[in-house]
């Protein structure tokens, strides 16, 4: 009885872990889908920028407060892109 009872545990524990590991993979992919998600948000959004045709003015004012994050991620970008040099010294704090 009690090697049924050890074999009935370890399968438990196997298929535990593996409910882990599929929960852990589907949040990966749901975390991937949404960082394409608003990447394409923000490409339709500011399309204008790269050349692509932009949706209507005031659409595009109403969906702004929704690309406050993204919006600074662009624009810390864009000072790290004019002088990354300055920006790694300044994150190591080098005078």
């Amino acid at each position: 009885m009690s090697r049924w009872t050890n074999a009935l545990e370890k399968t438990k524990a196997v298929l535990r872990i593996l409910r882990q590991i599929n929960r852990d993979k589907a949040t990966g992919m749901l975390e991937f889908e949404l960082k394409e998600l608003e990447n394409i948000f923000l490409l339709l959004i500011l399309g204008g920028f790269v050349g692509l045709p932009s949706p209507p003015s005031p659409v595009a004012v109403e969906l702004l407060p929704y690309l406050e994050g993204e919006l600074a991620i662009l624009l810390s970008r864009s000072d790290f892109s004019a002088d990354p040099l300055g920006s790694l010294m300044g994150m190591l704090e080098m005078d």
